[in-house]
């Protein structure tokens, strides 16, 4: 099976992700996976740490002579801010560093601080901040990188882009899966909208929302083309596979809701509006729909239409006009910490969850068709399509 860790804090030494379960024989571009780095860092709203850190891919192990061996895959995302924290996050125990450090006391509203203090028992927020951070998601980047490699080798793609930001949304509903796509060759990331005129909206957005020392946040969309019907399963909750997605991308930081096809719209409908009705392509041979308000997903299982899930990104927590708050040791009122922080992540988070939505369906794919190389991956991949096209 394969599935993936990460580990690392934000102003540690760096970042790791293991994936294991990876077939042999899958090469690596190593170029690809920078770049898919690269792309998180981007934005317009981003904040001083990108400035700083330039992520790249060290790959540990796993690999041999660009392709996988079968093994455990470990990938080390070095942090260039380091140096800046040696004594705040020394392992070892100086008492000459402890002396200069002072903890975080004031934890931010929204954020991870005063539950994980509350839950180690813990009177410093810099132990949970670091871990719980979104610095985290650079390491499922590269481990979602290694999955987008691996489905490509079945022609399965996967794009994000940002359909909304704060009040400013991009208008229509469906949107060309090229169009999308194409967004990647743009030399510069501003705010991943295909629509020129609502991107301008966005920027606005988020030029109020620097202007007024506050953040915003807003919705990306994840697509998915390729994926042939039956990957999932109805025959348990945990199998179901809208359940993995929805699970994969409400674990990304700041994310609040999840929607799945047309699931907000759906639900005002009458049945007869909203099921997706069903044709068949006798030249492809293959089912087809003449719509896909289903996002792709029909009882926990692929359909064979694109997949198309939407994550809700409430504004992150770190605000140059800290909120109210209480200091851990007085109990008494404070302002919360601030932090060197972003104004708005949702191109950011984009990424990361094509990364997310890329390992749910490798691990589904690899369920359905097995194999420990990936040319018997493929061998029994083309036996299934074959079957699907028999059928």
């Amino acid at each position: 099976m394969l599935k993936f860790q990460t580990a690392g804090e934000s102003h540690g030494q760096g970042l790791v992700a293991v994936i294991s379960g990876v077939p042999a024989g899958l090469h690596i571009d190593f170029a690809y996976v920078d770049r898919e780095l690269k792309r998180r860092m981007g934005g317009y709203g981003r904040g001083g740490r990108m400035k700083i850190e330039s992520d790249s891919a060290q790959f540990l192990s796993g690999v041999r002579h660009g392709e996988t061996i079968g093994s455990p895959v470990a990938v080390l995302i070095e942090n260039r801010d380091w140096p800046n924290w040696k004594e705040a996050m020394a392992v070892e125990y100086r008492p000459e560093d402890r002396a200069k450090y002072k903890p975080l006391s004031s934890p931010r509203p929204g954020h991870a601080d005063l539950a994980g203090t509350l839950k180690y028992n813990f009177r410093d927020a810099r132990y949970v901040l670091e871990r719980a951070s979104a610095r985290e998601t650079a390491a499922r980047v590269a481990a979602g990188a290694i999955a987008k490699l691996l489905l490509g080798e079945f022609c399965i793609r996967v794009a994000s882009h940002v359909v909304a930001v704060g009040r400013a949304a991009l208008l229509a509903r469906e949107t060309p899966f090229e169009a999308i796509l194409a967004l990647r060759d743009k030399d510069e990331i501003v705010l991943n909208c295909v629509d020129p005129e609502a991107e301008q909206r966005m920027k606005q957005e988020v030029d109020l929302a620097t202007e007024n020392r506050d953040t915003v946040g807003g919705v990306f969309e994840v697509r998915v083309r390729g994926v042939p019907p039956g990957l999932g399963a109805c025959a348990q909750w945990d199998e179901r596979l809208d359940g993995q997605l929805a699970q994969a991308i409400m674990s990304i930081q700041a994310v609040k809701g999840v929607e799945i096809g047309a699931a907000v719209g759906n639900a005002a409908r009458f049945g007869s509006e909203v099921q997706d009705e069903i044709a068949y392509n006798r030249s492809q041979s293959r089912f087809t729909r003449a719509s896909n308000r289903a996002g792709g997903i029909e009882g926990g299982m692929t359909n064979g239409e694109e997949i198309v899930v939407r994550g809700f990104l409430k504004p992150i927590s770190t605000l140059r006009r800290p909120l109210e708050s209480v200091n851990f040791e007085t109990r008494e009122p404070v302002k919360a910490a601030y932090e060197r922080s972003d104004v708005c992540v949702v191109p950011a988070a984009g990424v990361v969850g094509e990364a997310m939505v890329a390992l749910v369906l490798a691990r589904a794919l690899l369920e359905k068709v097995g194999g420990d190389s990936i040319q018997e991956s493929r061998r029994n991949f083309d036996g299934y399509v074959a079957q699907l096209r028999s059928y």
